[in-house]
């Protein structure tokens, strides 16, 4: 077994040992959950030099130009690299039954298949067959505006960032944001601290909250603040495919 094949086994493990009952109660408090040290550094490493490799990408987006922010980041084609179709199947059954008891309180019939292929089928189905797995690159001065991703009819509740870079050593700044927008309140800003080879799952769109008068909606949105130093590289983790 080679080095490469080591490592990957170490990242299957560690996503075998999420404690996904933890991470539903961080998402239904936070609307975010982080997962600590689940890519190792060599990973990581590994990903960021694939940003150079313009075969290995569909599209290059550079934000300044669509008014998201500044940095840039790109979308991988088909076949995707095999960390990220392993990130990809098996983080999806746990976050699946996280989306489904979601839908089921806020009256949305959707729901969503066992398996990550099951769903898929169902993305390409309904047209939409690009892979939305992205690379991100922010150097200093560089930031992403609040968003969310939706890329067409059919969209996973929930979606997953690794950061691949180190804080304080490869760069500064560049906190992970959410936002949340509540009915009649002021709007609920969480940032996330992550480490490299940490990740975060966080809600794509919106998520159920309860009130006083039973459940309902929150909007959420996010972002990266501004690099102050360095580079920062993300991998970006989406688990519907775009049109």
């Amino acid at each position: 077994m080679n080095i490469q094949e080591t490592l990957y086994q170490q990242t299957g493990k560690r996503l075998q040992d999420i404690d996904w009952t933890d991470v539903s109660s961080q998402l239904t408090a936070y609307g975010c959950a982080r997962l600590k040290g689940v890519l190792p550094p060599e990973v990581c490493d590994e990903l960021v030099g694939l940003y150079p490799q313009t075969d290995r990408f569909r599209t290059h987006i550079h934000l300044a130009r669509h008014g998201f922010g500044k940095g840039e980041y790109k979308y991988f084609s088909y076949p995707l690299p095999d960390i990220i179709t392993t990130l990809r199947r098996d983080l999806y059954p746990g976050l699946a039954d996280i989306a489904n008891q979601w839908n089921e309180l806020m009256n949305i019939d959707v729901r969503y298949p066992c398996t990550h292929q099951e769903y898929l089928d169902r993305c390409h189905a309904a047209g939409q067959d690009r892979p939305t797995p992205l690379l991100l690159q922010y150097g200093e001065g560089d930031y992403n505006c609040l968003h969310q991703d939706l890329y067409g009819e059919l969209v996973f509740p929930l979606q997953v960032a690794f950061l691949l870079s180190a804080p304080e050593e490869d760069f500064t700044g560049g906190e992970f944001v959410m936002t949340e927008q509540r009915p009649r309140m002021q709007t609920r800003p969480e940032v996330v601290s992550l480490k490299k080879g940490d990740a975060v799952i966080f809600a794509v769109h919106h998520r159920p909250v309860q009130g006083t008068r039973g459940i309902y909606r929150v909007n959420m949105r996010h972002g990266v603040s501004k690099i102050r130093s360095g580079r920062r590289h993300t991998l970006g983790v989406i688990f519907h495919d775009a049109q």
